[in-house]
Parts: C-alpha cells; sequence; structure tokens
C-alpha cells in the first residue's frame, strides 16, 4: 500500500487531497500542529462509506524540526515508506508585515516554516521514495512565491526560498524516479470556485503526481 503525507493538513485542502489519493488506493498520514484536530479529521475521513480513506494523525510543528522528524517516523512506522509528500501548511499572519516594518527577528518564523520544514521534511522521506523506486514530493505556496507583495515581506521572502529549493530538488531528482512540483494558488482558496475549490485543487495535485511534468503550476491567473 502506497503512502500520501500531507504536512499542514485541514478540513480544506489537506481533507480534499486526502479523499482524491485515497480514492487511488493511499493510505495517509496528516500532520498538523493539533493531535485532537488531526485525529478528528482521520476519523471522518475513515467514516465516509465506500468512500472511506485509512488515515492517521500526527501531531508535529513544522517549525521544531525534531517534532517534524519524529511524526514522520511515526508515519511511516505505521503506515509504510511516504511515496507522496505534500507540504502545505498555512502560514501565520504574522508573517505578513509590510517590508520596511519588518526586522531581521520577524524573518525567523517565516524562513522555519518555509525551509527548515521542508528541508526536514524532504530529507526524512527521501530515503523511503529512493528505496521504493519512485516518489512525488508536491510543495503548494501562495502566489507572493512568484510575485512578492511589499505587505507580505515574510512569506514572499520565505515562499521564495522554500521555491527555489523545490526546483533545485527538481532537477537533481529527477534522473532517480522522484518528481518535485509546486503548485501555486494565488489568493484563497474558494470553495465552489471553478479553479480554486478544493475538491479541484486536490485533482490538480493528482495530475502533476500522475503526469511527472515540470515544476511549476499555477492553479489560476495571478491576478485572480
Amino acid at each position: 500500500m502506497s503512502t500520501l503525507a500531507i504536512i499542514g493538513a485541514g478540513p480544506g485542502l489537506g481533507a480534499a487531497v486526502a479523499r482524491r489519493f485515497g480514492r487511488e488506493g493511499y493510505d495517509v498520514a496528516l500532520i498538523s500542529r493539533d493531535q485532537n484536530r488531526i485525529d478528528a479529521l482521520a476519523a471522518e475521513l475513515g467514516e465516509e462509506g465506500d468512500e472511506g480513506v485509512t488515515a492517521r494523525g500526527f501531531a508535529a510543528d513544522v517549525r521544531d524540526p525534531k517534532a517534524l522528524t519524529a511524526a514522520l517516523d511515526a508515519a511511516t512506522a505505521t503506515l509504510g515508506p511516504i511515496e507522496v509528500l505534500q507540504y502545505s501548511p498555512v502560514p501565520h499572519r504574522d508573517f505578513m508585515r509590510p517590508v520596511l516594518e519588518t526586522t531581521p527577528d520577524d524573518l525567523v518564523g517565516p524562513v522555519e516554516f518555509s525551509v527548515y520544514g521542508p528541508v526536514t521534511a524532504v530529507r526524512n522521506v527521501l530515503p523511503g521514495m529512493r528505496a521504493l523506486g519512485r516518489g512525488t514530493v508536491l510543495f503548494v505556496n501562495g502566489g507572493t512565491a512568484v510575485m512578492p507583495h511589499p505587505d507580505r515581506a515574510g512569506t514572499s521572502i520565505a515562499f521564495a526560498a522554500e521555491s527555489a529549493y523545490g526546483r533545485l530538488l527538481h532537477d537533481s531528482l529527477t534522473a532517480e524516479g522522484i518528481h518535485v512540483a509546486q503548485l501555486i494558488i494565488p489568493g484563497a482558496i474558494i470553495p465552489g470556485h471553478h479553479k480554486k475549490d478544493p475538491a479541484v485543487l486536490a485533482d490538480t495535485l493528482w495530475t502533476l503526481h500522475e503526469e511527472r511534468d515540470g515544476f511549476r503550476h499555477f492553479a489560476d491567473d495571478l491576478d485572480s
């Protein structure tokens, strides 16, 4: 059985991706800070009749490398090697300060969140993907990853660094059968939207995993 790990799992996009991959036979590791919430989400996913997904929750703060490593280790021990990793936690509001008000200390959190977290996660799952001979890493970012905004300096800077890391991984791992892709979602995720509804985005992420074509993809126009 294949395993998908969603870092930053929640009731919106995370749940939709869990359902989409679950329909394809994947077990799902849900990773987020609140154990009670992800346990409840895992139970909800498992109770959806014929569409039920085998899901388990593992608590970790992505800004704590030891906790994130422990959660991924526990997920692997419980569900098996992680074949697909999705990194999509929602940034904190206090990361989004105007650039002229941003101090070095203000950038510590965003960099921990968008650089140290992904590096920790990828280094944890990569040996298992190599042993399987296949794997996919999916980065999900907002529009500031490619169009920096002066009022959102923290995410603009840190997402750009995360994007660079993802691109370097893409170029370095393709020959090993490990695909790395980034999905840019401009603006908010909007239920009912023809491109940015969670279920639509989940289909897009499944397609990126299946088609394995290129690094950067856009859910919608940047000015949307």
